[in-house]
């Protein structure tokens, strides 16, 4: 037995490696590409080799369920919003071994988003900064794309928003609209208000606009058999007044977590392309460099009110950097950029390192 155990050691460091060598070497072609185009041509290779049951051979990763917010996870770890914007990845990345993923953001009217170019590489920082703008295909078309994922483990989020064209006035409309047509199709809920990258949105973070639209989805929360899970996404750059007043809105509203949390507009963090990520422009930077901003906020919240329950998402890229989160007091973390960085081995890393 104790040879059998190091044989399988081996194999799978071996296939660890291989891993790694695999996503490296195509990483360096993809590379040449746009970042978007490099992200639809590698989601759908990976989904093709998904679909003739290639992909599992070379993926396994171990874990135990976690009951959390009355939802069984598979793990902790999840993919963020923004990755698979219209549900069409699901099946990959339970595959890959994600314990859930936050589709989204939706809105309900399909919108293309910003103009093109919007998205780019800070590949020194392991970095991305994105001005995407909400682009998706709608609700209507993505709940015809979750009801194809009938028959899974993965926990499904909706990250819901609001269409640039809409008021911010009449914004709860929007999330309201999301919220009942999604209803019966995903696990849980975020509502999606601190994006840099529709104008505006960030204003309803204020206290009177998050009342709102909270409680407008909490009473329709309220006349279902299924009560939901409701989260809130927060950004990384509010000051602590207005994270007491979110805290205040949580406690009033019964939410059920916050994310902490989305992308920042402060490019100072930035060590060794500052200038580059100034050249492009707005956007709403991630990755590597948001890790201890998004950490600053986390600590922050748990000062305020220790009870707030956090998913913490926002720089990390590895097992231990997971932990770090989660022993701030998060219940579960989220990756996105690291993922593009350090390919589908990071995941395995993630889940044996955090349990």
């Amino acid at each position: 037995m104790f040879f059998f155990n190091n044989i399988l050691e081996i194999h799978l460091h071996l296939l660890t490696l291989f891993h790694l060598f695999m996503y490296h070497f195509f990483k360096f072609f993809l590379f040449f590409l746009s970042p978007e185009k490099a992200h639809y041509l590698s989601m759908d290779l990976l989904k093709f080799l998904n679909h003739i049951k290639l992909l599992k051979l070379f993926f396994s990763v171990k874990s135990t369920p976690k009951t959390i917010f009355g939802l069984q996870f598979p793990n902790k770890l999840g993919m963020a919003a923004g990755f698979d914007k219209n549900a069409q990845y699901v099946d990959v990345l339970e595959t890959l071994g994600f314990g859930s993923v936050e589709i989204g953001t939706v809105t309900p009217k399909p919108q293309f988003g910003n103009p093109k170019p919007r998205l780019f590489r800070l590949k020194k920082e392991e970095a991305i900064i994105n001005r995407m703008g909400f682009n998706n295909e709608g609700v209507e078309q993505i709940i015809e794309n979750l009801k194809k994922y009938s028959n899974r483990k993965i926990i499904i989020g909706g990250n819901i928003g609001k269409n640039k064209d809409t008021a911010n006035e009449e914004a709860y409309k929007d999330y309201l609209e999301c919220y009942q047509k999604l209803y019966p199709y995903v696990d849980y809920f975020t509502i999606n208000v601190s994006s840099p990258n529709t104008p505006n949105l960030r204003a309803l973070q204020d206290k009177d606009s998050l009342m709102k639209i909270i409680n407008v989805l909490q009473d329709f929360k309220s006349n279902q058999d299924v009560k939901k899970p409701l989260f809130l996404k927060i950004a990384p750059d509010l000051n602590i007044d207005i994270l007491k007043d979110i805290v205040a809105v949580y406690q009033l509203t019964n939410l059920d977590a916050l994310v902490i949390s989305n992308t920042t507009i402060d490019f100072d963090i930035l060590k060794l392309e500052k200038e580059k990520a100034k050249n492009i422009g707005a956007g709403g930077l991630s990755g590597k460099p948001i890790f201890e901003k998004s950490n600053q906020i986390i600590r922050e919240i748990k000062y305020i009110d220790d009870s707030v329950r956090i998913i913490g998402v926002g720089g990390i890229d590895s097992g231990a950097k997971a932990n770090v989160k989660l022993d701030l007091g998060c219940e579960l973390v989220q990756i996105y950029t690291g993922f593009i960085y350090k390919g589908p081995s990071l995941i395995k890393e993630i889940v044996e390192e955090i349990g």
